[in-house]
């Protein structure tokens, strides 16, 4: 090792103080953490222009106690009221029960709570026991024009949970989290919106044990928020996870859902397809709590079929030839692959040091063959399904590959990003201990526009002196992609990072694409969405919001640009 190598920063690997900020912003197990490897740590410092000195002392860490004289901005007679729907264990009142609901994920959330800022809190937490609960307290907030916020697994980016106009927020997570019935016949489950993703996972992969099924199923749905995020939020946020180029998104599996809204229930029914006009479950799909409470939905699900997937993973020459690829996989015909993700040659640099494959004899093998570093692109994935179904699917996308000029890789790399696909979020703390800030954008954009999107939003996030920008390619269709952006900086300051975002957004915006593909809307994308969709589309959404909450009571703030 050189003299250079030696030092490694002292990264935080202690639980967070109870009831400290750190305890709320830490992304998710208290005694969970992931650093960034050595050959990660070598690229920030030549990026950032640091030295290793800068990674000796570190920045705020949000370690305080969060304390101080909050007073609820509810009268009395409210929280007593409240209390006899809801039961006195399950009001809360204090500070830090009120902040731990106020902030998602949001960079600007962990950045704020760092520095001990507390903003637009809810006036009281409520944990309703069922959706009795839910309907008399959404009817009694209506009546008396006290704002409704629903909160879930919190792990919004998109300032989805924040509560502008403060009120009550509802957490779902407490005891909103059971099956309610599991349907083998039609391969369909009824869960509470506040289920976890792998509460469900268990559920579906123990059926037979559980609901006396004739095999073990799965959901498919594996946001890399999965831990910690819920089927409710999956749902109202449209959301799609990291399998879903066979499984589908979140709006591709809800068979029915079940929403309290201020005028009374809203109940569909779980028809495999019908044609009875608009169809009611995608107007309320996507509403992000602004038209009601999710409280109960039926999704679909599939065979568990682990022992059929067939890892692989490809480097091809240049960014071109991976996307030809890529859209020839996906209109090919044969089926989908499960997992895909095709990263850019900025992304590819940065993969290769994760996964352990830079400084290895493979790594010097692609490099003689003329993959060369700064063009080279990373290709990986897995297929899901019936045995003989994955492994068609395997071989037609080799054949595609190979003729883009392709080069196998095995499935080495796809095992290592699989190992840390849900624990990469845990490496924003280590960053931000030391000032460098990590966020993320995602659009969607059809093949024909795809180089210019990529190239010009690029172009923007580069536009700021030596800052990382990595981009994706997943949730694949044969119409185009999302395109999914991983900026990192050095940026400490609030108002700096707010403009940069800004500035992202609206390149997003200009170039043609989606203000969002699976992360909603929230409050941070809502200056652009009526912009982006015309202002007679969005009049349609501000219709259906006069309909269901003719108080406005219902996530006030802002989200969907309400």
């Amino acid at each position: 090792m050189r003299n250079d190598e030696k030092f490694y920063p002292n990264w935080s690997e202690e639980a967070p103080p109870i009831n400290s900020y750190r305890s709320i912003f830490k992304w998710g197990d208290p005694n969970e953490f992931k650093h960034p490897n050595r050959r990660l740590y070598a690229l920030m410092k030549k990026t950032f222009d640091m030295t290793d000195e800068d990674f000796k002392v570190k920045k705020e860490m949000g370690l305080e106690v969060v304390e101080g004289e909050y007073p609820s901005g509810l009268e009395k007679v409210h929280l007593e009221a409240l209390k006899q729907i809801v039961g006195a264990e399950n009001i809360k009142l204090d500070v830090y029960s009120r902040l731990r609901v106020a902030y998602g994920k949001t960079m600007i959330d962990l950045m704020r709570l760092r520095k001990g800022m507390i903003q637009n809190l809810p006036d009281v937490v409520l944990h309703p026991r069922d959706k009795d609960d839910i309907a008399k307290i959404v009817d009694y907030c209506n009546q008396h024009k006290i704002p409704v916020n629903i909160y879930g697994g919190g792990s919004s980016v998109t300032r989805g949970v924040e509560c502008y106009l403060g009120g009550i927020t509802m957490d779902m997570r407490v005891h909103m989290n059971k099956v309610i019935a599991f349907n083998e016949t039609n391969q369909t489950i009824t869960v509470q919106a506040g289920i976890s993703g792998p509460e469900l996972e268990k559920a579906l992969n123990n059926a037979q044990s559980l609901f006396g099924a004739k095999r073990a199923y799965t959901c498919g749905h594996f946001p890399q928020s999965f831990e910690y995020s819920v089927v409710g939020g999956w749902v109202v946020t449209r959301g799609a996870g990291q399998n879903s180029t066979y499984f589908g998104n979140a709006a591709d599996l809800v068979m029915s859902q079940e929403y309290v809204t201020p005028i009374g229930i809203i109940k569909t029914k779980d028809y495999p397809a019908e044609s009875t006009g608009p169809n009611i479950d995608q107007l309320m799909m996507g509403n992000e709590g602004t038209f009601g409470v999710l409280v109960e939905c039926t999704l679909k699900v599939f065979r568990y079929m682990p022992e059929n997937q067939r890892k692989f993973s490809y480097i091809f020459k240049n960014w071109s030839d991976a996307r030809a690829a890529a859209k020839e996989i996906m209109q090919g015909q044969f089926g989908f692959p499960s997992v895909f993700r095709l990263s850019d040659p900025e992304e590819t640099d940065v993969m290769l040091k994760l996964y352990g494959v830079e400084e290895t004899p493979l790594e010097k093998i692609i490099s003689a063959m003329g993959y060369k570093e700064g063009e080279r692109c990373l290709f990986l994935g897995f297929t899901d399904g019936e045995k003989y179904f994955t492994k068609n699917v395997k071989t037609r996308l080799h054949k595609i590959c190979k003729a883009y000029g392709g080069f196998y890789l095995t499935g080495i790399p796809t095992k290592g990003w699989e190992h840390g696909r849900f624990r990469d979020p845990y490496m924003r703390e280590d960053l931000q201990d030391f000032g460098i800030m990590t966020d993320t954008l995602e659009c969607s954009v059809t093949w024909d526009t795809m180089e210019k999107v990529h190239s010009g939003v690029r172009a923007f996030c580069k536009s700021r002196p030596n800052t990382i920008c990595m981009t994706h390619m997943s949730h694949v269709y044969p119409q185009g992609a999302n395109l999914y952006f991983i900026f990192i900086a050095k940026m400490e300051d609030i108002d700096e990072y707010i403009t940069y975002q800004s500035g992202i957004l609206e390149s997003i915006y200009q170039h043609g694409a989606s203000m969002s593909h699976h992360h909603g809307i929230g409050k941070t994308m809502a200056p652009w969405l009526e912009k982006q969709i015309g202002k007679n589309q969005h009049d349609i959404i501000k219709a259906l919001k006069k309909h269901f909450d003719p108080n406005g009571i219902m996530n006030p703030g802002g989200t969907l640009g309400l």
